[in-house]
């Protein structure tokens, strides 16, 4: 069975809270782009991160140090997709949009840098003198202007009232 764009909306309508945020109530793109015919924007949004060369990065950057290597050890991709699990759960069950649930939850580390947290303190004392570095501010640069994709970088959708 094949469901439309206005299939899906559709049942998005019929299955989110009154305060979830819908694909149809997005904010758009800064880029304008033709509607795709079965796929929504957060799906789509999701998808990017998915396949962007920042997210394929994570697997190579620590979550948490050990000394060994083996069924413990961490990786911010690991950490992300496991994120990103739950807060699909959660917004399921909150009834808000679990597709921009998890396209957040996909983006929310791509900022990190190399070596866990410690790397990133180091990285903060050097760039001090330049209002220091933080993960967070880095992930938004990295989707909004350093990621290359379509047309320029990602072209995530935003949101303009919450």
């Amino acid at each position: 069975m094949y469901f439309s764009r206005d299939d899906l909306l559709q049942k998005e309508t019929e299955t989110l809270a009154p305060y979830a945020i819908s694909n149809a109530n997005n904010g758009g793109r800064i880029y304008e782009e033709e509607e795709h015919s079965y796929r929504l924007p957060f799906q789509r949004d999701r998808d990017r991160i998915l396949h962007s060369s920042a997210f394929k990065r994570l697997q190579y950057k620590t979550q948490v140090f050990i000394f060994s290597v083996g069924e413990n050890y961490r990786n911010r991709m690991t950490h992300t997709l496991e994120v990103a699990g739950l807060s699909r759960t959660i917004a399921s069950a909150l009834g808000l949009n679990s597709l921009l649930s998890e396209s957040i939850a996909l983006a929310h580390d791509l900022g990190h840098t190399p070596f866990g947290h410690a790397g990133q303190e180091i990285l903060s004392g050097l760039m001090k003198d330049y209002g220091g570095f933080e993960h967070n501010k880095q992930s938004l640069r990295i989707v909004t202007s350093i990621e290359k994709n379509i047309p320029i970088f990602l072209d995530l959708t935003y949101v303009e009232k919450l």
